[in-house]
């Protein structure tokens, strides 16, 4: 059969591959994945201003690539996305490395170092593309270029990516113009924090993780669902089936904010803010693609369901199902098993509502009708977790009496507490939880539990409560709702005498 050779034009394809719809953050995220993939323990972010010559590097101590290796992967599609991918392999399309580069910069020059192999450099020039018509992948780079690269030195291995001419970022800026400057670091910390939020996983990991730096500075990890808060609820995991894999689901329902610290619940609610944070969280061997949506199944993001987050993990073999994009910033479930997805997003949306909503009703109680108990229940991957009430009325009064400086020595006390209550037995029954609130109320020695109820008595006054009030109180909190006697001695006067002895 007779048949052309159509070559796409060099100067056109090149161009087309700039405006695929990266952003800064992403595309330093796509350059990064390829580190992760190639076994990196470090990876050094360093951005540069100098007006229109700014650079970016991004750095590795990954097994780096030999010469042949390293110029097919400058190739555009070095590698079809129908080919298999290991569970490490972060990318598809082969084609990160250059779009996200090209979305950023004209000149994109890599040098990398394979053990046992010497170090290579090659160099796309956008500008000399377009001239020549060619794909002509340059072997040696300017003086200029090579003191922006004095920092890549492996004794064993590495790569090296430096982005130069970045035209989209920086074009006709001033050096000594501070506001342009101002806007470029600005820049900088939307990569910091999208980076900590998309590899969290990879910094989080205690040993064989991944450490990243940003101009020196160690990036921490930012974990959506706040895993290390007491009054984080995880509810029952979910396994989905689809084609073979399983799609492993965990929603979480945040604390309200009045169970956080203002500086975590700040930090929690990152640029974006709580309320469009919510829904689905789409990982891929560990790496976020999707943060805070819910997947097109019909569902608003909504004030009242903004506690609600879900985890929900996907291999690289569902790229396709899941229409996973180049920039790896969306994707879509495929129809099998969006119902299941639509129903486990309507449980946690109920119950991140009632979470919301409660904290104003326990504001409004003021009758002993309606009892606060110290210890609150919640079930975590099949366990129960008891953790202490911060709105129970003591407690929330004696955090207020610490101090904005030191209630979180307050508060740390608590979590020893929380930690090592002995309650290994109580996971074999869920319904323990009121065994465990109602503990104090057994107490054999009635003249203990007197004191303490006027302990507490004395704090509530203290804290500015009338003794009535303070009264009323005492008489919603478990265990003294169970013993009107001790509440009597209050009103009879005890109280008061018990409230001198300062």
């Amino acid at each position: 059969m007779d048949y052309d050779i159509a070559e796409p034009h060099a100067d056109a394809i090149i161009q087309s591959a700039r405006s695929i719809g990266y952003d800064l953050p992403t595309a330093i995220a796509d350059i990064m994945d390829n580190s992760i993939a190639a076994g990196a323990s470090n990876i050094w972010l360093a951005f540069f201003w100098d007006g229109e010559r700014s650079w970016i590097s991004i750095r590795d101590d990954g097994s780096g690539m030999n010469e042949k290796t390293l110029v097919n992967a400058m190739r555009l599609g070095s590698l079809s996305p129908l080919a298999y991918r290991s569970d490490r392999d972060l990318g598809r399309f082969g084609l990160g490395l250059k779009t996200a580069s090209f979305s950023q910069c004209k000149r994109l020059i890599v040098r990398t170092k394979a053990e046992n192999a010497p170090a290579c450099t090659r160099c796309w020039d956008l500008d000399y593309v377009t001239e020549s018509r060619e794909w002509r992948l340059f072997k040696e780079i300017s003086e200029l270029s090579e003191s922006h690269l004095a920092e890549f030195n492996p004794k064993s291995h590495g790569t090296i990516v430096l982005w130069e001419d970045m035209d989209r970022l920086v074009a006709h800026n001033q050096t000594e113009n501070r506001m342009q400057q101002d806007r470029f670091y600005q820049r900088v910390d939307q990569v910091i924090e999208h980076n900590s939020m998309v590899f969290h996983k990879f910094l989080e990991r205690p040993n064989g993780g991944l450490t990243c730096w940003a101009n020196g500075n160690k990036v921490s990890p930012w974990n959506p669902f706040l895993p290390r808060e007491a009054a984080t609820q995880g509810l029952p995991e979910e396994h989905l089936h689809y084609n073979g894999q399983t799609v492993d689901v965990f929603p979480y329902i945040l604390p309200h904010q009045s169970r956080l610290k203002p500086e975590i619940f700040k930090l929690a609610g990152g640029s974006r803010g709580w309320n469009d944070l919510q829904g689905f969280y789409v990982y891929r061997n560990g790496r976020m693609l999707v943060a805070g949506d819910w997947l097109g199944l019909g569902l608003q993001k909504e004030e009242h369901c903004k506690l609600a987050r879900i985890e929900l993990n996907i291999t690289t073999a569902m790229d396709m199902d899941w229409q996973i994009d180049v920039k790896k910033s969306r994707a879509r479930p495929p129809a099998a098993i969006r119902d299941d997805l639509r129903r486990i997003a309507s449980l946690t949306r109920t119950k991140a509502v009632e979470v919301y909503r409660s904290r104003g009703k326990v504001l409004t109680r003021a009758r002993s009708d309606e009892v606060v108990f110290l210890w609150d229940t919640l079930r975590r991957h099949g366990k129960n977790r008891f953790i202490i009430n911060r709105d129970y009325p003591a407690v929330a009064t004696v955090r207020r009496l610490c101090g904005e400086h030191t209630w979180e020595y307050f508060d740390a006390l608590l979590r020893l507490i929380e930690e090592t209550l002995p309650v290994s037995c109580a996971n074999e029954n869920p319904d323990t939880s009121r065994q465990v609130q109602g503990q104090a109320s057994t107490l054999n020695d009635l003249s203990q539990l007197s004191i303490i109820c006027h302990l507490l008595f004395k704090v509530l006054v203290a804290s500015g409560n009338s003794k009535g009030h303070a009264i009323e109180l005492l008489a919603t909190m478990a265990p003294f709702n169970q013993y009107p006697e001790l509440l009597a001695t209050l009103e009879d006067g005890e109280g008061d005498n018990q409230s001198d002895d300062r």
